[in-house]
């Protein structure tokens, strides 16, 4: 499968969470051999807990089904650009490849504000591949934000 296809399912999950009124953010983890081990999507709202990001929730899922904390041999994919907080743990779980759809330019933590999962005073590195499906991706965001303006 091509990266547009796994971004294409992460897209589903975050038209998930758009339906669920939450962010409009989705994740998937792949194994280097295209075996999909994790989807997920923001839980922020529902579940009161600011960590419950669509990356974490797949880092966290697919360490417990594989049964260890290293990912070198995965894939994150995700429709935004990934926060501080999930470039640590992309880093810090060790995944080999990061590709994602929209940049962020308020908390991106790969190329818009910081430079996380790239920097090479950490021990780890990832590969990047950015902008795939980027209209997409903020086009579902836009929708979302939007929708939350008009409500004011």
């Amino acid at each position: 499968m091509t990266d547009e296809k796994f971004m294409a399912m992460a897209l589903e999950e975050a038209s998930a969470a758009l339906d669920a009124g939450e962010v409009p953010i989705g994740a998937v983890l792949v194994l280097e051999d295209g075996f999909i081990i994790s989807r997920a999507h923001n839980l922020i709202e529902q579940s009161n807990d600011a960590t419950q990001h669509a990356e974490l929730i797949a880092i966290r899922e697919a360490s417990r089904i594989l049964g260890r904390r290293r990912l070198s041999d995965c894939t994150l994919y995700s429709t935004l650009e990934p926060c501080p907080m999930c470039a640590g743990a992309l880093v810090m779980s060790r995944v080999k490849r990061l590709v994602y759809g929209a940049p962020d330019s308020r908390a991106g933590a790969v190329d818009s504000v910081f430079n996380v999962v790239d920097n090479p005073w950490l021990n780890h590195q990832l590969e990047i591949r950015a902008g795939v499906m980027e209209e997409q991706c903020r086009a579902l965001l836009q929708k979302f934000f939007s929708a939350r303006r008009a409500q004011r």
